[in-house]
């Protein structure tokens, strides 16, 4: 393929992954973005390999089709339930790929190619320092982003403490890890030939330490913030490698990840009133939480599938709070057909979103999307909370932590400051959940002992089915 046409290949896949991230920004249109990026992909890859200068295409061609079938049978086993962990673990990948792309560009002879050795074709003193910066930066952070995905997979899926890893000092030993690596590259610099590796290896066995330690101080709680952290230094890595093999689309690609990433890591935050800074440097500056924890007051009060159903049958405004607990349970479809018996009946029926409700940012919204619930009845947060006083009940099916008055209320607890979901303001507030278990926060919730709250224990698709039943007798 000349190298026009690839130009020219790589510059339509860019517009592809640009119209992409624009199609997601709303669910009317996610799934048309997706398509898109498929379709960019497909170009880019082909641009690839077809490239002038690319050899053994059909080495190439055998490998992209086993990975592709491997993926394909691994993804069609997850469910979404397990969707933040595969993210988690697709971002160490990237991580891992611009490691050994890294150590691949530095041992490649052309690398060490200088304009003293071949005047025509070497790298100018400039060039070749560069170069050196690129590759110290891109194995920096991929492998960063390799061990802090792998930890971050590991707390979602239960592997690894979900409890935030504090000690006295850390953030003075991340600082001398980070200084010591600085040093490194300073070093790595000077060397002549490959004779940087030794100080290369040190580095990324020390970027990688810097990556388990930053999650680790990351509390379970804040893990859909992380995800989205990693998704972006999974882009810087990508398009480190795309400077480092001279790629443009790679470059392109990877800053449109890495960017978006960041900027979703900040609204999430924003959402959980967490500091961004706070988040990308493990936990630093993150306030204590001052005093002892509220103790809980009053009594849990329980009642049958009957009786709720009766609750909605009364009410004029119902607003339904999903949860992982619905995720889990799949319950989104017998939700949906309660909610198209409840609107034929006159009422009004809407969903209210958390921004980190879930494991995964828009978690809910892709369950509810999957089950046809109308786009126009599922409000964010912020659009409401001001209705809530007005609500006759409130149905919050596997959520915990959105749902918890702490945040407001309780200096001493971990989510303190965290916008949630006022349920509590509503008439009548009815609680699905198995048991009295705390949220992926551990913090215990107070909305459970409300006088206006009342909890129905049980599967949430079992429950809903058996509420259904009654709405429909």
């Amino acid at each position: 393929m000349a190298i026009g046409i690839q130009t020219a290949a790589y510059l339509f896949a860019s517009i592809l992954f640009i119209l992409s991230l624009g199609s997601l920004s709303s669910q009317e249109s996610a799934k048309r973005g997706v398509f898109y990026g498929i379709i960019g992909m497909a170009i880019a890859i082909l641009a690839t390999v077809l490239g002038e200068g690319v050899a053994g295409q059909v080495y190439i061609i055998i490998a992209i089709a086993i990975a592709s079938v491997i993926g394909l049978l691994l993804a069609r086993k997850v469910e979404m339930t397990s969707m933040p962990q595969l993210v988690a673990i697709l971002h160490s990948f990237v991580g891992l790929a611009a490691v050994l792309v890294g150590f691949g560009s530095y041992l490649d002879p052309k690398t060490q190619l200088t304009i003293e050795i071949d005047p025509v074709n070497g790298l100018t003193h400039a060039e070749h320092m560069i170069h050196l910066v690129e590759v110290f930066i891109g194995i920096f952070i991929g492998a960063i982003t390799f061990t802090g995905s792998i930890i971050a997979w590991g707390k979602l899926e239960g592997k690894v403490r979900s409890k935030a890893l504090m000690y006295p000092g850390r953030h003075a030993v991340n600082i001398v890890l980070l200084i010591a690596c600085i040093v490194l590259g300073v070093l790595f610099a000077q060397q002549e030939g490959n004779g940087g590796l030794l100080y290369l290896g040190i580095m990324t066995a020390i970027a990688c330490f810097i990556g388990v330690m930053l999650v680790m101080a990351i509390g379970g709680g804040d893990m859909p913030v992380v995800v989205s952290m990693l998704n972006s230094y999974s882009g810087w890595a990508a398009s480190a490698a795309g400077f480092m093999l001279g790629n443009d689309l790679l470059i392109v690609t990877g800053a449109l990840v890495g960017s978006s990433g960041a900027i979703l890591s900040i609204h999430m935050c924003h959402a959980m009133n967490r500091s961004f800074f706070s988040v990308i440097l493990g936990g630093f500056g993150t306030p204590a939480a001052k005093g002892e924890a509220k103790a809980m007051e009053g009594e849990v009060t329980s009642l049958n599938h009957e009786e709720v159903a009766a609750l909605l049958k009364e009410a004029k405004s119902v607003v339904i709070v999903p949860g992982y607990g619905m995720a889990v349970a799949k319950a989104q479809y017998p939700i949906f057909k309660m909610v198209q018996v409840l609107r034929k009946a006159g009422k009004n029926v809407r969903f209210a979103i958390h921004p980190v409700a879930g494991r995964l940012p828009g978690h809910m919204n892709v369950l509810l999307a999957e089950a046809n619930v109308p786009y126009d009845i599922v409000l964010e947060m912020d659009e409401i909370n001001d209705d809530m006083p007005n609500t006759d009940v409130v149905m919050v099916i596997g959520a915990n932590d959105v749902v918890n008055p702490s945040a407001q209320d309780d200096p001493a607890s971990s989510i303190y400051g965290m916008p949630v979901i006022e349920a509590w303001k509503a008439e009548k507030v009815i609680i699905m959940k198995r048991s009295m278990s705390a949220g992926y926060s551990g913090e215990d919730n107070p909305l459970f002992y409300k006088p206006n709250s009342e909890m129905l224990y049980g599967d949430a698709k079992d429950s809903v089915e058996k509420i259904l039943g009654f709405l429909k007798a």
